[in-house]
């Protein structure tokens, strides 16, 4: 299955679950990044051009000899020289269109593909569109009773692997939050879309989509285009979700971008903030949004759970919760929704100290990475080893380094295919200006590669914000065995002449003071002792202030310490459930022949462990001995905790295990007798007789992953069915 290039990352491709990348950084015009196109695309390109200009050519020439009424012979001649010329063409717009897609309709088998797995999906009831009978709401879906139960298996082994296994604290809070909260966060002022209005129905469109769709499909489809305008456009593409406003509507006109529909002419581009705003009680007097996250929440509650860890640092904080954004124009089904199910993690650490006690216990995975400098030199993801990734300092530091090592094994254990799973690196340009390092573990699907975790150094900002705003210090403290003297930065503001000078903004400029590190403490101090007067940067004004030299005393004291009090780091690994269930319902989904050959049935091949009923339960005829039998099975399936489900109906065996195989189910039990039944595997359609008594147990030991099936295969005699398997 092909998608787009490899180092192309338009928003269609990267759904971004992420919260906003920069809080306070100015905006400064894009330079184009230069991403590189793929060689053989190049030269194709370059090649169809002559081909073109060769078949106008001789084209012209045909006409010319005709009209000169030229000798048949030599009409004839030029005739053949045009098919072919126009032969040669054709081969390499098959070329072309093979590289880019894959395969010569690649395209089209991907919608194929997924309209396959879609369909069985709601018909079966995985999933449906919200408000149904009221024809639904775009990016609202309601989970059916197998959509439940694989979300519930998802996040079952995701508190096992993650919760359990790393000793995290666990926290549920509010879905509604102040807007103070959020203000601190920077989600009121930054976490917006830019939108376009159709001028004349008004009908609001997402602006980046509109030319990402049409970059794309000018890509995928527009066989004429340069090799120069391709590589524009795969440009315009990688440096996209940093324009501006003015950049953004720029690009919109100069490739003539209409309303989808209509074909109307475009607003200019605005932000539009995507969060639900609500009032908490009755006066509507304390404003707040539905949370677009669930971090949040960690991070005001730091200092408690700090002090419920005894005071001790590292440690994880975990949140499972439903997040809320209304998306401009919702689409892709599972991918791009208004409310979904978030699970994070907040690792906080100290940030002189980022390695991890258990790293070494993934070092030595090997997997799909796409390192920044990879991405920019036009290169593929290839396999790293992790523990080399880190040492090599392409991965930032072991906890990163441990996170990225654990979701991968938490995505493959659910069963996401390894080799459609890779870490990309976030691009300079991508990067939040606070974060230390950043990677999306990106998973294939049939609508390209599909951002799904993210896993993120983000520094102390976090903490840092809500101590500001709130004014409640969240930090931790390592006390020294011995006192320490450490030589400090004191920043002394005088409030009476910045009052003077800026009035109503005095705090601000404070708080900017405040705020500065050593390096640019230390630099203003230079410059106001040579020059008298500096510019300062005030990020909360948005504009630079004069600074004088009677303003603002800088100094640095010895002191002894008996303990160093600082704001942790955090590392954030975010998990989009959604996505990880939708990529893993394409990633199991197959077809096979019936018996008869006739028709194809549709097959999830879920692991056990996240199946939606592990096992069913058929009597192979009706009758009071075998229903029996089927009661005692059922029974004890259920005392040991198997899900399991009840086939009583009078349909063939075959027609039985196509309906359960449809479902993911992935055992099934035949009761042909009173003392003994077969169980069936649904991959391999294999069949072992097993002891009524021991029936529920081996299914059991299989699903729990106590036993494989190749074990269950050794250990009992085979069954060679007379009923018809499909």
């Amino acid at each position: 299955m092909r998608i787009l290039p490899a180092f192309v990352f338009p928003r269609r491709q990267i759904l971004s679950f992420r919260r906003f990348q920069s809080i306070s950084i100015p905006h400064e015009p894009i330079s184009p990044i230069q991403i590189p196109m793929d060689a053989t695309e190049q030269s194709l390109r370059q090649s169809l051009s002559e081909k073109s200009s060769s078949v106008e050519a001789q084209g012209n020439a045909v006409r010319a000899l005709k009209a000169s009424r030229a000798a048949k012979p030599d009409i004839d001649a030029a005739i053949d020289l045009l098919n072919k010329l126009k032969l040669e063409k054709s081969s390499v717009e098959k070329q072309l269109q093979s590289t880019i897609s894959g395969s010569g309709n690649g395209s089209l088998n991907r919608e194929v593909f997924r309209q396959a797995v879609v369909n069985t999906l709601e018909r079966r009831l995985f999933y449906i569109p919200s408000f149904k009978i009221y024809r639904g709401v775009a990016g609202l879906f309601d989970y059916g009773p197998p959509g439940c139960a694989v979300k519930s298996n998802v996040l079952s082994f995701w508190r096992q692997h993650f919760i359990l296994e790393e000793n995290m604290l666990e926290v549920d809070c509010p879905c509604v939050t102040p807007e103070v909260v959020l203000k601190a966060s920077g989600h009121v002022d930054k976490f917006t879309d830019l939108m376009v209005k159709d001028e004349k129905t008004g009908t609001c469109f997402r602006a980046d989509h509109l030319l990402k769709d049409y970059c794309t499909e000018k890509l995928e489809k527009d066989l004429t285009i340069s090799a120069e305008k391709a590589a524009e456009f795969k440009d315009v593409l990688a440096v996209m979700e940093d324009y501006s406003p003015e950049e953004l509507g720029a690009k919109i006109k100069e490739y003539g971008i209409t309303a989808p529909d209509t074909k109307n002419p475009l607003s200019d581009p605005y932000p539009f903030n995507l969060m639900f705003q609500t009032s908490i009680g009755p006066s509507g007097l304390i404003p707040g949004y539905m949370r677009p996250e669930t971090a949040q929440g960690i991070f005001v509650n730091f200092k408690d759970l700090y002090y419920y860890n005894g005071r001790k640092l590292p440690f994880a904080a975990a949140q499972i919760g439903q997040a809320f954004r209304n998306e401009i124009s919702p689409r892709q089904g599972l991918l791009r929704v208004r409310e979904f199910t978030l699970a994070e993690i907040e690792h906080f650490v100290d940030p002189e100290n980022k390695s991890h006690p258990k790293f070494s216990e993934v070092a030595d995975l090997e997997f799909l990475m796409f390192p920044r400098e990879e991405q920019m030199s036009g290169q593929s993801a290839k396999k790293l080893c992790l523990g080399q990734a880190v040492s090599k300092g392409t991965v930032n530091n072991e906890t990163l380094g441990y996170f990225i090592g654990r979701v991968y094994l938490f995505l493959t254990r659910l069963g996401i295919d390894k080799e459609r799973l890779r870490f990309r690196q976030h691009l300079a340009n991508e990067m939040a200006h606070y974060a230390a390092d950043c990677w999306d573990a990106e998973i294939e699907s049939s609508y390209g590669w599909i951002e799904c975790v993210g896993i993120a150094d983000r520094s102390a900002y976090d903490l840092r914000a809500h101590s500001e705003k709130s004014g409640v210090a969240l930090v931790a403290e390592e006390k020294y065995a011995e006192p320490k003297e450490v030589e400090k930065l004191v920043i002394n503001p005088v409030k009476k002449e910045l009052g003077l000078a800026f009035k109503g903004n005095q705090k601000n400029v404070v708080e900017a003071l405040e705020a500065m590190n050593e390096q640019e403490a230390m630099e203003m101090k230079a410059t106001l002792e040579s020059k008298g007067e500096v510019e300062f940067k005030v990020c909360t004004l948005g504009k630079n202030v004069s600074i004088k030299k009677n303003m603002v005393s800088i100094s640095k004291e010895k002191k002894k310490e008996h303990q160093r009090v600082f704001t942790p780091s955090v590392i954030e690994p975010s998990f989009g459930i959604g996505r990880i269930i939708y990529c893993l319902y394409e990633h199991c989904f197959s077809t096979r022949p019936s018996k008869a050959g006739d028709e194809q049935l549709n097959v999830f091949r879920f692991p056990p462990l996240v199946a939606p009923i592990k096992c069913t339960v058929f009597p192979l005829v009706q009758n009071q001995q075998f229903e029996e039998a089927t009661k005692v099975i059922s029974k004890e399936l259920t005392s040991v905790g198997i899900s399991h489900k009840i086939d009583i109906t009078g349909t063939s065996i075959g027609k039985r295990y196509a309906r359960t195989d449809e479902l993911g189910v992935p055992f099934a039990i035949t009761v042909d007798s009173e003392s003994s039944v077969t169980i069936r595997e649904r991959d391999s359609k294999d069949q072992v007789r097993v002891s009524l008594k021991e029936a529920a147990s081996v299914v059991s030991s299989v699903a729990e992953g106590k036993m494989t099936w190749q074990d269950v295969w050794a250990s009992f005699p085979h069954h060679s069915s007379a009923a018809a398997d499909e």
